[in-house]
C-alpha cells in the first residue's frame, strides 16, 4: 500500500516500521498519511475511502491511466453516470479520481 499511495500522490516515506508507514510531502509540509498494519487474526478490516483530484482537474483520464499503471483497477460500485472514476488500489480499497463537477 505504501508503495502504491506514495507513487499515486507523489509523497515519500517519512517513517517506516514493521507496523506502520507514514507518508508526507517531499517538502516536509502539510499533512501526513499514515498506514497501520492490523493483525489478520483480529478479523477487522477498517475501510477508508480517498478521493484523488488531478491538478489540473481536466487531466482526469491521464491520472486514471497513470494510477492503473501503478496497479489500480477500475471497479463498478453501482456509481452510474458520474463525473468520477472508481478504482481500487492493489489491496482492493476503493477510491475515486474526481473530474469536473
Amino acid at each position: 500500500m505504501v508503495g502504491f499511495w506514495g507513487e499515486a500522490i507523489d509523497w515519500t516515506v517519512h517513517q517506516l516500521t514493521d507496523d506502520r508507514a507514514v507518508l508526507r510531502s517531499v517538502k516536509g509540509v502539510g499533512p501526513y498519511l499514515e498506514f497501520r498494519r492490523t493483525p489478520e487474526d483480529e478479523g477487522v478490516w477498517t475501510r477508508i475511502h480517498l478521493d484523488v483530484r488531478p491538478d489540473p482537474v481536466e487531466d482526469q483520464s491521464e491520472e486514471v491511466a497513470r494510477l492503473e499503471g501503478l496497479g489500480a483497477r477500475r471497479t463498478d460500485v453501482g456509481q452510474g453516470d458520474v463525473p468520477w472514476v472508481v478504482l481500487t488500489d492493489p489491496e482492493g480499497n476503493e477510491f475515486c479520481v474526481l473530474g469536473r463537477h
